[in-house]
Order: structure tokens, then sequence, then C-alpha cells
């Protein structure tokens, strides 16, 4: 009969057991964290992967991309609004989360709030008793999806914008969405703040400085920490999630988790406060844990435009970007754009689904499961606890580990017989931090080891695309990192392939090769190369005082149903036109309005801009006057254009 004693013995040793300990060799000990390491919020946010982000105010029935704030309340009424739909469409692609805006820079309020009186409350929708963002919550939640919401900071439509009563009147609306909604996963905040807008009435230009008006640091965030503790805060710069720093969903091949921002005396700033110059790879030795985010909208806008209906991002395209953001370690923030009847069109639905098909097929099998592991060493001499066996476990945070003084280990694959595959998913246990500099995968082939595909910043995930599949059973890893390792996943996996298609229409555009400039044409540069059908021509032209017009003799009179604005597209956003007059003439003297408006997001998002006429026109000459550019300063800028175009369909 056993003892007191030796019954102790023998539970410590069946403790440490499980712990991955060994009585005859000390306690198990996990490596220590390296630089920064994730916050609780942080790994949710990681572990989703991917969520959507859903456009919808008055600007929809307005046909723009950016509302100015004088929509009448009245003009928001989607009489089939379901947000059942969008949010099934969603998870349908394998979406984890849902962020309603609940107001965009046009101000108006998507819940019946009572710090202004532009909101839901005062359109003729649910007559007047409605409130969209719980619609939204409770249908995210139904579907099983996580809720966050967005709230711009910029405001066109409220009168006191720029000066403090706005400022408190935002917190308050920040108050309100975190106190009625649920636990949310997010708090989204746009990059875009101050500039021309309605502001009840005064139809003028209000700068304000974006670093210090909001007070974030002092006044704002504590607001999310108090209120919503589960929330990550997005902004370009943090402070929990960065924007990778373009609206293509794509981020750098290196891309790290961890950031400094440009602050004040080493201090963290405010959004707005940084020169951007390494948002998108961050920094490897970051003082901060604060990962990309990269959001793209599904169609060419981020709100909805009859026009874009054949221009919806296929699956194959949205796999890319997949494979781009959360193949680097990001998270992947997709645009849903309702139309007017407050659903989702059926090419955007066939899309997501097609995209969640495909990503379900790729990833449903593990080609590597079942392989067998040579480590050249193992944290703790071969203590389970740190084998690589872990790899191929469900664990996200189980994981293989090497000794402190081990920093280059390589790891030998063997599958149970030839896989073909051309995807390579690696992670790291980023509880532990990033770690890794670089990974060097070889493949045995010809009686010896041939390098196959490398890969830097593996992080929370890393998905290495190769060129074409190949057929391999033995791998070698080679891992690189300034202190041991801790990798926790590796996967072989097949790109899938499904069916969609959808029927393309494109605008006719009008033969261009005999158009002239006419009049005394001060702009300077070389207008034609905005009309060479060539996309990375620009037409320059030298500094101008704006308004500035530029007019053109078409060579006859001829319906036209539109026009087309292509910005520059070498990656400088100089010149980029903000606000435009387009007018018609059958003799080149007396001018006819045909449209007028704003480009906006117009450098984040520098696509063709379509603009259709609200009836045909027939004209041989046409007058463009650009009244504003995005970075214009005292009045004076250059303008730049790629292409113009003219439609009659």
């Amino acid at each position: 009969m056993l003892n007191c004693k030796q019954i102790s013995i023998l539970y410590l040793a069946a403790v440490m057991a499980l712990n991955g300990c060994e009585l005859g060799g000390g306690r198990k000990q996990e490596p220590a964290p390296y630089g920064p390491i994730p916050t609780k919020a942080q790994l949710n946010w990681h572990e989703m992967e991917m969520y959507c982000l859903v456009h919808f105010t008055p600007t929809t029935f307005q046909n723009k991309e950016w509302g100015f704030g004088d929509a009448p309340a009245d003009l928001f009424n989607p009489m089939q609004f379901d947000a059942g739909q969008i949010a099934e469409a969603a998870k349908s692609a394998g979406f984890k989360g849902l962020i309603a805006v609940a107001k965009h820079h046009d101000g108006f309020c998507l819940w019946p709030t009572k710090t202004t009186d532009y909101h839901i409350g005062n359109s003729p929708w649910r007559d007047g008793k409605g409130d969209m963002v719980k619609e939204f919550e409770l249908a995210a939640r139904e579907k099983g999806l996580q809720f966050g919401v967005y709230v711009s900071a910029w405001d066109r439509n409220h009168p006191d914008y720029g000066n403090e009563k706005y400022a408190e009147a935002y917190r308050e609306q920040l108050r309100e969405l975190y106190s009625g909604y649920g636990e949310l996963f997010i708090s989204w905040h746009d990059g875009a703040n101050g500039g021309d807008g309605y502001y009840g009435g005064a139809n003028e230009m209000r700068r304000i400085d974006r670093s210090t008006y909001y007070e974030w640091e002092e006044k704002t965030w504590p607001i999310t920490r108090k209120l919503q503790p589960t929330a990550v805060i997005f902004s370009d710069v943090g402070p929990d999630v960065r924007w990778v720093g373009t609206e293509d969903g794509i981020a750098p091949e290196t891309c790290w988790a961890t950031y400094t921002p440009v602050g004040v005396n080493g201090a963290k700033p405010a959004p707005g406060a940084t020169d951007y110059t390494l948002i998108g790879t961050g920094q490897r030795d970051g003082q901060y844990w604060i990962p990309a985010e990269c959001d793209v909208p599904h169609r060419p806008g981020w709100f909805y435009h009859p026009e874009q209906d054949q221009q919806v991002k296929t699956p194959d395209q949205l796999f890319e970007i997949y494979i781009q953001s959360v193949g680097r370690g990001a998270v992947f923030n997709l645009g849903l754009a309702p139309d007017t009847a407050g659903r989702l069109h059926p090419n955007d639905v066939a899309s997501l689904k097609g995209f969640g098909e495909k990503l379900e097929r790729t990833f449903a099998a593990n080609l590597a499961y079942g392989a067998s592991f040579w480590a050249s060493n193992v944290r703790n001499g071969n203590n389970r606890y740190f084998g690589p066996d872990n790899l191929l476990d469900a664990g996200r945070y189980s994981y293989w580990a090497t000794d402190d003084t081990v920093t280059e280990p390589q790891l030998v694959i063997d599958l149970r017989e030839p896989a073909v595959f051309d995807l390579i998913r690696l992670r790291e246990n980023i509880k532990l931090g990033q770690r890794l500099d670089s990974v060097w995968i070889d493949v045995w082939e010809n009686e010896s080891w041939n390098p196959l595909t490398m890969a830097t910043s593996i992080g929370a995930n890393r998905i290495i695309r190769l060129k074409e599949p190949i057929t391999a059973q033995r791998l070698r890893l080679r891992l690189f990192a300034p202190v041991s390792v801790a990798l926790s996943d590796f996967g072989l996996f097949k790109e899938a392939a499904v069916n969609y298609a959808v029927a393309v229409r494109e605008h006719k555009a009008i033969d261009r090769s005999g158009w002239m400039v006419v009049g005394d044409d001060q702009t300077g540069g070389n207008p034609l190369l905005a009309m060479d059908g060539r996309k990375e021509t620009v037409w320059i032209t030298s500094e101008l005082v704006l308004p500035a017009s530029v007019a053109i003799d078409m060579g006859k009179t001829q319906p036209i149903t539109g026009f087309g604005y292509l910005p520059r597209q070498d990656g400088s956003a100089a010149g980029s036109i903000s606000s435009y007059l387009f007018e018609t003439s059958n003799d080149g003297k007396n001018w006819e309005h045909a449209a007028q408006g704003e480009f906006s997001n117009i450098i984040a998002n520098p696509i063709l801009q379509y603009v259709a006429f609200d009836k045909p026109k027939h004209a041989r000459y046409f007058r463009f006057t650009v009244a504003a550019v995005a970075d214009m300063r005292e009045g004076r800028s250059i303008i730049s254009i790629a292409e113009l175009d003219v439609y009659y369909d």
C-alpha cells in the first residue's frame, strides 16, 4: 500500500507529465515572448481572418460615392431592406464578422440618435420607427457572425463640425452605439476628416487638425476601452489595427504585425499624425502590436452604383485577395453595397457564394495530415509538449518549439505518399510574438534537396502560393529567427476551381481619334495623353489657378450619355481631380450643363469614375472643368488625367 509521500510523488509526476514536464529534466519552460504580443481582442481579430463592411446611406440613393451631407432624410427608404439576406451572403463566403457603417461622411445616422436630427427616425423607412444598426446586429448574430460598427468622425452635415460641440457629439454617438448593440469585435474609424460639406447649410470648406481635434487618446479611445473592452480599434495607424495603406485589399509581401507610428517624443499619435512611410510593411522592430487590415470594396466603389452590377469581383479575384491579405498575416475586410431596395444584387450574392465554395474546397483537407517529422531540435529534449506533431493538430496555439539557443532549426516533413499541392500554409504561435524572420522550403527530388520557395514575416498566417502545382513527398523547412522558434501550423493544399460567370456589360466609348482641343489651351502638357487609350500615360498640366477647363471638338454632333475620368495609375495622387463640371455644346460657344459633382475617395481608390447624364445629350463639343483637385493648396495645382472618355451607351 502506498504511503502519503509515494502518492504525492506519483501525483506530481502525473501533473508534470500533463504539462509537458519531466521529473529529471525540470519544469516545462515555454519560450519567453519576443517583442510586442497581441491582446485578447487582437487574438480574436486575427482568428476571424475575414469580415465585411456594409455601406448604406442616402448616398446610395444619389448614386454617389461620398454624400455631401445635404440629401434629405426622406430620400432614404429601402422598401425591401433585408439585413438577413446581406448577413447570409457574407456567411456563405466564409466571413466571420459584419461591420455596419452606422454613419458615413454624409452624417446620416442609421440609428435614432439623440445627437442630431439627421437620422433614420426622420426618414419614412419603418414609418420613422426603425433602427437599421439594430437590424444589422440581430441579423449578424443570428447567422453566427460577430458584429462591429463604423462611425465616421467627419460629418458633412453637422452644423458644428469643426468646434468642440461636434467633437463631443461624436463621442456621444460612440457611447450610444457602444451601449445598445451588444458586444462588438471592432470599432472602425475612417481616416477621412475635414473638407467641403453642407454643414447645416453653410456649404463651405472646413479644415481640422485630425491629430488633435477629436482628442483620441485623452477622451475618445477611453470610451471604447471602458464600454467595449472586447473591441479592437481600427484607424489609419491603430491603436489596435492599422490600415495597410491602399484600398486594393493586398498586403505587401513582407508585412509585420509590429509597428511604431510616427509621434511626438516617441508617443503613439492619434490618427493622421503619421507619414505612412511603413504603414503597409510594418516594422520588424515595431514597439506595438498593430497588425494590418486590408480593406477593399466588392465592386469598384464602396457604395452601390447600378452601372457596376457587372463589375463585382469574381470568386477567383476574391481568393487572390485572400491569399495576399490573410495569407500575409493581415485580415481581409470586404466592402458590401446594398442597392436602393436594401438588398445585395444577385451578382454580389453569387460571387460571395462562389468564393465561399472555393475556400471550403481548397482548405477542406490538409494534404500534410499524417506526415512524419524529423526536427533538428525540440525544446527541452524531445518534450512532446513542444514536438512537431503539434503542427497538424486543430489547435492554433499548440506548437513546435526549439531550445533558446537554437534559432536556425530544420524540419523534414515526410508525407505518407506523394501529394499534389500549390499552397503552403505556416503559422506562428503569436501569443509569443512574431519570431521568425524567414522560412526557406526545399523539396527532395533527384536524391537531393532543392530550393522550392521562401517567405518572410510569418506571424498569424502565411500562405505561400507556388507558381504552379508540384508533386512531392518530402519537404524541408529551414527557419531563421533571432530567438527560439514557435511554429504552430503546417499545411499543404491544392487550389480548387469553381464555376462562376456573369454577363459583362461595358459602356461604349466614342471614338477619340478625331478629337481636337479647341480654343486657346493654356493648360500645358500634352492633352493627347488622356486620349490615347493607354492608362499608363498621363496628361499632366502646368500648375494652374482653379477652376480650369479644356474644351474638345469631337468632330461631329452625336448623342452622348455620360463620361469617364480615369485618375493616374502610376502610384502618385498629384493632380487627382476631386470636383468637376461637364458641359456640352453644338457650336463651341453656347454651353449646356450636363453634370457636376465630386470624385470622392479618389486618392485611396483611384478607379475609373463613370458619370451618367440625367438624359442623353446631342453635342459636338464638350468642356471639362476641374474645380478642385484632392491635393490642392491655395487654389493652385497641377491637373492629371490618365484617360478621358465620352460614352454613347
